[in-house]
C-alpha cells in the first residue's frame, strides 16, 4: 500500500436476501481519479457507504492511509462526500448551509466562510449566496452539493454522479474543478453513468455487476480485455435488411444509432478486412468509417443483456 490511500479486501453486504456486495476488492492510488462504475443495483451506493462507515461490511476490510498510517476511517477533514441525493438545508440560505458544513469538516467558520465564497463564485452563485437552496434549479443545486464535498480541499473525495443535472457546459466546468482538485493532490473516487465524461477524467476503472467485480484496470488494460475489437460504422438506405449480417459469427453486437446508421462491434481475433469484404458484399453503402471501442461499449457489453433483435442493451 505504498503508493495507496484506500485498501479494500474482500468485503460483502448482504441485505436479507440481497447480496450487495460480493467479496470486493481494489486499491486506490494516491492522486488518480478512479471510477466506481456499474449499472443501477450493482452495489456501487452500499460500497460507498462502507468506505465511509454510515454501515459496515459483514465481512472483509477497509483500510486508509491519508496521513501515511494505515488505520480505517480518516478524520472528516481528509474526505469529501458529494452524494448521488442530494442532503442539504432547502431552506437556510446557501452561504449559511456552506458555512456550517465547512465547519463540520474541520475549518475555521472565517475559513469556511470565506472558502463557500470562493467556490460561489466559481460556479457563478456569487449573486445567490443569501438565497435559499430550494430557490435554485436543480444543476445550480447540485453545484452547491458539489462545493459541500470540496470546500475543505479533502485530500480524497468520493464523487456520486456529479454530473447529474447539468448542461453540457458545465459538465465541462465541472471537469476541469476534478482535474484541477486532483493536480492539487486529492484522490478522487468517481461514480457517474455518463461513460463518455468518466473516460476523459478516469486514470483506471473498476466495473461492477451484482456486487462483484468484472473489469478493472486502465481504459488501454480494459480495452485490450474487451470482447470486441474493432468498431465500424456503416450508413445504407433506410428500411435495409440486416439479417444476414446479424447471424454472422464474427459480429459481437450491432448497434442502431438512426435511420440507415449502423454500429457493427467485430468480435476480438476477426481480421477487420475479413468483415469489410462481408459488409460491402452485403450492402449498399452510403458511408462507412471505423470508431475507437468506447469505455460506454465495454459497459454494455459486459453488463447487457440481449433483448429480441440481438443488440445488447444496459442492465437496469
Amino acid at each position: 500500500m505504498s503508493d495507496g490511500i484506500l485498501q479494500v479486501e474482500s468485503i460483502d453486504k448482504q441485505f436479507e436476501k440481497h447480496k450487495a456486495v460480493d467479496a470486493l476488492s481494489f486499491d486506490v492510488h494516491r492522486g488518480e481519479i478512479f471510477a466506481l462504475l456499474g449499472p443501477n443495483g450493482a452495489g456501487k451506493t452500499t460500497t460507498i457507504r462502507m468506505l465511509l462507515g454510515i454501515i459496515k461490511p459483514d465481512a472483509g476490510s477497509i483500510r486508509f492511509a491519508l496521513d501515511g498510517n494505515i488505520g480505517g476511517l480518516p478524520h472528516p477533514s481528509m474526505v469529501g462526500y458529494l452524494p448521488e441525493d442530494r442532503g442539504l438545508y432547502r431552506e437556510i440560505p446557501i452561504l449559511k448551509t456552506l458555512t456550517y458544513m465547512g465547519v463540520l469538516h474541520g475549518l475555521e467558520r472565517k475559513v469556511a466562510t470565506a472558502s463557500a465564497r470562493y467556490w460561489l463564485e466559481r460556479v457563478e452563485l456569487q449573486d445567490r449566496a443569501e438565497d435559499k437552496l430550494g430557490t435554485l434549479s436543480k444543476g445550480n443545486q447540485q453545484k452547491v452539493q458539489f462545493i459541500s464535498a470540496i470546500l475543505h480541499r479533502p485530500q480524497f473525495a468520493i464523487l456520486d454522479e456529479p454530473f447529474a443535472g447539468l448542461d453540457p457546459v458545465n459538465q465541462d466546468f465541472f471537469i476541469d474543478i476534478i482535474r484541477e482538485l486532483r493536480e492539487h493532490g486529492a484522490t478522487i473516487l468517481l461514480c457517474a453513468h455518463q461513460m463518455e465524461l468518466v473516460e476523459r477524467l478516469a486514470d483506471r476503472v473498476l466495473l461492477l455487476d451484482q456486487g462483484a467485480e468484472i473489469l478493472e484496470g486502465t481504459l488501454t488494460e480494459i480495452r485490450e480485455r474487451s470482447a470486441t475489437s474493432n468498431k465500424v460504422v456503416v450508413k445504407v438506405n433506410e428500411g435495409t435488411d440486416l439479417t444476414s449480417l446479424m447471424k454472422s459469427p464474427m459480429i459481437q453486437r450491432i448497434e442502431q444509432r438512426g435511420v440507415g446508421e449502423f454500429a457493427f462491434h467485430i468480435k476480438k481475433g476477426e481480421p477487420l478486412h475479413k468483415f469489410l469484404m462481408l459488409v460491402t458484399s452485403s450492402l449498399e453503402l452510403i458511408e462507412i468509417h471505423t470508431e475507437k471501442i468506447s469505455l460506454h461499449d465495454i459497459f454494455v457489453q459486459s453488463v447487457g443483456k440481449k433483448n429480441p433483435t440481438g443488440e445488447t442493451e444496459s442492465g437496469p
